[in-house]
């Protein structure tokens, strides 16, 4: 019963940080705006024909919502880094409650605020001629729970490992460029170099992009969903849960040693 006290507590207080940071809240619904204006209108007129005759606000829609997760749960779990600093940290690390119990919960309100804020993204959805019926918008919620969960871990492992949230920065922008740019959210990666194909198999954006493109554009022609699409949606799933498993159990461990 303490323990899911203790994980509730510190989702709960990992909600109303970010609930009280008006600034936060605007930079990262803002991020993702931008990239859909000045990238769609600026490149869409260029690259439409060179995506199969997808409209390009369409197909980079999923990017953006997937990069939105990725910001902002990476960007929740450097709260880690900012309780070591000071000294709340130590202060629930004495209290009688498990160390795995601090890492589910902070986990947890990172998907949760990352999850929700992206889901808010779908209401542009009407303004880009995207059709979202209730069923679809399941799918995608699903999808973004699966990447935040991954990603999520994945920050929080940077975070036992970090001692300034300046170093967390700096990880923290060396990754996610790079996992963006991998994921097919700007061109599809059915033919791209071999290196970039292998990179992006490591890389949990990608399996994201891909289900939640399909789900957007399901009910295109075989031949052009071959060349737009690059597994199968029971593989996205398995590979994102899959992946978040293995992040969380290393988040954890790495958690238990290093504070």
């Amino acid at each position: 019963m303490n323990e899911l006290r203790a994980i509730y507590t510190i989702w709960r207080r990992e909600g109303i940080r970010y609930i009280r940071d008006k600034a936060r809240i605007f930079s990262t619904l803002l991020q993702p705006l931008m990239f859909l204006v000045i990238f769609g209108a600026g490149l869409g007129g260029t690259l439409n024909q060179g995506n199969f005759g997808i409209d390009f606000m369409k197909f980079m829609y999923p990017g953006i919502i997937a990069m939105n997760v990725m910001g902002i749960a990476f960007f929740s779990t450097v709260s880690t880094v900012w309780d070591r600093e000071f000294g709340f940290l130590k202060e629930i690390l004495v209290a009688p409650i498990s160390r795995t119990s601090i890492v589910i919960g902070k986990i947890l309100g990172a998907v949760t605020v990352a999850s929700t804020q992206a889901w808010l993204l779908l209401v542009l959805a009407p303004f880009m001629g995207i059709s979202l019926h209730i069923f679809i918008v399941v799918k995608l919620f699903l999808f973004m729970v699966l990447l935040a969960f991954a990603i999520s871990g994945m920050g929080l492992f940077i975070a036992s490992r970090m001692k300034t949230t300046e170093s967390f920065g700096i990880i923290m922008q060396v990754l996610i460029f790079p996992m963006f740019f991998l994921s097919g959210a700007f061109f599809p990666l059915t033919n791209v170099p071999l290196w970039m194909t292998i990179l992006s198999r490591f890389n949990p954006l990608t399996y994201g992009v891909d289900a939640m493109r399909q789900i957007i554009l399901n009910g295109l022609p075989a031949e052009l969903a071959q060349k737009l699409f690059l597994y199968p949606i029971e593989i996205n799933i398995l590979a994102l849960s899959a992946f978040s498993v293995f992040m969380v159990l290393i988040a954890t461990l790495a958690f238990n040693k290093r504070n």
